[in-house]
């Protein structure tokens, strides 16, 4: 969770998904930790949320014409897992970069494409087949056993793409690295672009049942 961050209320009539997103989750992790399964049932749950583009709060889907946006949308309390809305500008893309733990990536808007690499036998990367095109309501995982060096990009050189990345820790504390093509790594902890975060837990301005 970022230093400092505070709460915002939420205006979304539809936010109660991510809350439910969360509880199963949750409760996927306290049956069976075990990490291929939860990548399977995980992505089933995630094709259920970025299926409905009708929640992502606006205030976590604004893009920066720099650089691409990290949201934090929620850390789990023992930081099993945290959610994180990815929000792309045009054409804007990531360095070649590693996650060292497991991850889910469902694509809300627009549309991405994920370069994968493998490390050739003098420490050189390579692109490992052909990017991975992702749209709409499509999810993918990644993990060090998978393959976890990747390079991701807006597929759109003129609007936005937004893709929600849940990973097996609090990723904005992790201890990651970039690369460059001869291989090299740079270590990094990449935190989160905002300082505030949804309040998932205000009923007030929900529905009554």
């Amino acid at each position: 969770m970022p230093h400092n961050a505070s709460i915002v209320s939420i205006e979304s009539p539809n936010f109660a998904r991510l809350r439910d997103f969360i509880a199963a989750l949750a409760e996927l992790l306290d049956s069976d930790p075990d990490e291929q399964h939860v990548l399977e049932q995980g992505a089933s749950l995630l094709k259920g949320l970025v299926g409905q583009d009708d929640w992502l709060p606006d205030a976590f889907a604004q893009p920066d014409p720099q650089h691409y946006q990290q949201f934090l949308l929620h850390a789990d309390s023992r930081q099993r897992f945290s959610i994180v809305s990815f929000v792309w500008g045009p054409g804007q893309r990531t360095p070649i970069h590693d996650h060292r733990v497991w991850g889910l990536i469902g694509m809300l808007r627009g549309a991405e494409d994920s370069q994968g690499f493998e490390r050739l036998a003098d420490g050189r990367l390579q692109p490992a087949g052909a990017p991975v095109r992702l749209i709409p309501g499509q999810v993918e995982a990644v993990s060090p056993r998978l393959g976890d060096i990747h390079q991701v990009s807006n597929v759109h050189a003129d609007r936005v793409s937004i893709s929600i990345h849940v990973y097996g820790a609090n990723i904005g504390a992790v201890r990651r690295a970039v690369y460059d093509p001869q291989g090299h790594e740079k270590a990094f902890v990449s935190g989160y672009s905002n300082r505030l975060l949804p309040n998932l837990w205000d009923l007030s301005k929900e529905p009554l049942q």
